[in-house]
């Protein structure tokens, strides 16, 4: 296929998402990254060119640098989106024929020793101390990971090192695919009714809808037949509402054990990772992967497994008194299982306990949170904060599913400052679950079109929230609300940046146990009476949520606070145990160190079987490797952020409007241009303390006790 007819490699405004093909990926690739075939190739003629003409200065350094890499991430962003929102055998087959190449001109570059000697140059220079604190981040990030891509290492090691690099690129992609297989393989078939006893509207709704599209053409939510799967919606349903425990139990153990057996066994894809990351801190001089992964964050390992202590040290006592709470609960119902909770156990029985202290129920809450009225509501809080107004742009741009939508946010002028695709609903069979927010173009005066403004911001969001049904709109868990204004917080991070330096503009070159901010910092005005009463409307009503009800979902936020921190410590503490003290073929399995890790937080023991781990994508096929804690990292600063508009009064629109304006100003527009704690400390005017989390979850008072 001749590359001027590749969509893939057009000159686009906007991704052309909609002819974008898997036979595109191959040529297109073969296009921009083959190597040593006489320099034919664009994207290595270019490297090949920086290299024998680079000078230590941003017009003959950074700029052609940025275009290079611009090029790359722009193209493989694209597939490596399409992969996750539209999979398919034909798209795996051609990402990992291209996968190889893609990972090794990011080596070659990474390990230009032209381009990191001419960053060196620049650092010892005498004009140094003139550059912008953006420019000086630059630098001094392109000498670090230069290191970290193993340009200091002798030939020998040098090629084992990008051996290595290259096999660990090839696991994650398998891990992913593993996950996203194992999931869809489960089904449940059930034709009884009593089977599904509990269950809400919705989830027979959906059950019914998947027996359907099974071949049960006649399946009727209300007769079914219903076929269950591991999706998120479907699991979390059966988990929290299903009276049938053997049925929980059963879902439960599926879920707890995809990807651990059989073709998609991720166990030794995940022995073989923590093996490579621990030979790939070696040659680099580290002790453990770990202490590479830090040399990129604010934390050290030290600080990171402190803070998880404090949290854990408040959380315990709390979560011992939830299991309690539930025991009593359960045996008031006479439940068989009251003396012997289990893990699928624990959300169906607090889920009642939750249902009968604060009197409201998820599920009869959906009509209230229609997903048009809260992204209405949130767009408003975004305008009230920041000064934006987003638009709906819907044809603008090509989408990759008829679902998907495409916004433009606009500044207080009405100029476009950014663009937007939100891609909202579970599809299973195609989709991977989760909820994210990725780049499709970052914002960079290199990249201008007209040689004055700089090339605008496109992120897109990605949810998997119950899907519209029956002609109503897609009726959401106040979970889902949360998520969609957690991801929306990344966005706002991407899109109203005002660095138009490239490689520290948006969510780029902060560390990573800062990203996770702005998107908390958004989940927090969920809990605010005056924004969740705006996002809270009945669908076909317009009602408003009663006022008691209101106050009673902010007062269930602290609801089984404990237990949940703990959850969120488990995946931490793994994470960083794995990357610190496993010993590849050593006498402790990675099972076992989780055994061991869960004993510390989880009140009732995991099960011997539990294989999460082979499900844990964020840091097997993520960049969360030896960074869950990041979560935990960047609350603290979150929550401490947000208690400055508490501070100040909600109610007071006019502080709040400052506020925001600061935030704006701050957090969200200088990117990775200045240190994410020195950012921190100009909007708040004290270091990040962890009182305001604690104080937000309930623990605080046992934090003090």
């Amino acid at each position: 296929m001749a590359a001027e007819l590749n969509p893939l490699l057009d000159d686009f405004v906007f991704p052309p998402f909609d002819v974008i093909e898997p036979k595109h990926v191959r040529p297109a690739f073969q296009s921009l990254l083959a190597k040593l075939k006489g320099g034919r190739e664009v994207q290595e003629k270019d490297l090949v060119e920086l290299e024998s003409t680079v000078e230590p200065t941003w017009p003959k350094l950074v700029e052609p640098l940025e275009k290079i890499i611009d090029r790359l991430s722009v193209v493989w962003g694209i597939v490596n989106h399409l992969n996750a929102v539209k999979d398919s055998p034909e798209l795996r087959s051609a990402i990992e024929e291209v996968q190889p190449g893609k990972v090794e001109f990011q080596l070659r570059l990474g390990q230009s020793k032209p381009i990191y000697n001419a960053f060196r140059t620049i650092r010892e220079s005498s004009d140094w101390e003139s550059l912008s604190d953006a420019r000086k981040r630059i630098v001094e990030a392109q000498i670090k990971e230069a290191v970290l891509h193993g340009v200091s290492l002798e030939d020998g090691k040098r090629e084992y090192f990008n051996e290595v690099q290259q096999e660990l690129e090839k696991l994650s992609q398998k891990f992913e695919e593993n996950i996203l297989d194992s999931t869809k393989k489960f089904e449940k078939l059930i034709t009884d009714k009593k089977d599904i006893e509990g269950l809400p509207a919705t989830a027979l709704a959906m059950a019914a809808e998947m027996a359907s599209s099974k071949g049960h053409k006649d399946a009727t939510a209300e007769n079914g037949p219903w076929v269950l799967t591991l999706d998120a919606p479907s699991y979390r349903s059966v988990m929290q509402h299903a009276r049938n425990r053997s049925l929980r139990e059963e879902v439960y153990r599926a879920y707890v054990t995809r990807a651990s057996s059989g073709d998609h066994n991720n166990t030794p894809i995940i022995e073989q990772i923590l093996k490579l990351k621990l030979e790939k801190a070696k040659l680099l001089g580290y002790n453990n992967y770990a202490e590479v992964s830090m040399e990129m964050k604010m934390a050290t390992i030290n600080k990171a497994e402190e803070l998880i202590e404090e949290l854990q040290s408040a959380s315990w006592n709390a979560a011992i008194q939830d299991m309690e709470d539930l025991k009593i609960l359960a045996k008031a119902q006479d439940a068989i299982e009251a003396n012997e909770l289990n893990q699928w156990d624990i959300n169906f029985w607090g889920e009642r306990l939750r249902e009968l202290k604060y009197d409201i129920n998820e599920e009869a809450l959906r009509p209230f949170f229609s997903l048009p009225t809260v992204i209405n509501g949130l767009f408003n809080l975004a305008k009230m904060l920041f000064e934006i107004e987003i638009e709906p742009a819907d044809g603008l741009a090509p989408v990759w599913n008829n679902d998907v939508r495409f916004y433009c946010v606009k500044d207080s002028l009405g100029i476009p400052i950014a663009y937007f695709y939100f891609d909202p609903y579970a599809r299973p069979s195609e989709k991977r679950g989760g909820a994210w927010m990725d780049v499709v173009f970052g914002r960079g005066r290199t990249f201008s079109r007209d040689g004055a403004s700089p090339r605008l911001p496109i992120a897109h969001i990605v949810c998997n929230q119950t899907p519209p049904m029956d002609d109503k709109p897609s009726l959401m868990t106040f979970r889902e609300v949360e998520a969609v204004f957690h991801e929306f917080g990344h966005a706002l991070q991407h899109m109203l940046t005002k660095q138009d330096e490239s490689l520290v503009s948006g969510t780029r070159g902060i560390e990573w146990d800062a990203v996770e901010l702005a998107s908390q910092f958004m989940e927090n005005w969920c809990y605010q009476r005056g924004i969740l009463m705006s996002i809270a409307k009945h669908y076909e009503t317009g009602e408003s949520l009663p006022e008691e009800i209101c106050l009673k979902l902010i007062s269930a936020r602290t609801f089984r606070a404990g237990s949940l921190m703990l959850r969120q410590l488990r995946y931490a503490s793994v994470d960083l145990e794995l990357h610190t003290k496993y010993i590849p073929d050593g006498s402790e399995t990675i099972y076992d160190i989780d055994q061991r890790v869960g004993t510390r937080t989880n009140v009732i023991p995991l099960l011997l079987e539990d294989r999460f781990l082979c499900s844990f994508s964020h840091i097997f096929a993520d960049k969360y490797a030896a960074g869950y804690y990041s979560y935990q990292w960047a609350e603290v600063l979150s929550a401490d952020a947000f208690s400055v508009f508490e501070e100040a009064g909600l109610d007071n629109v006019k502080t709040i409007k400052e506020l925001g304006r600061k935030f704006r100003d701050s957090i969200l527009a200088v990117g990775g241009g200045k240190s994410p704690d020195q950012v921190f400390v100009e909007f708040r005017g004290l270091e990040p303390s962890p009182v305001a989390l604690l104080r937000y979850t309930g623990l605080f008072i046992s934090f003090n006790s």
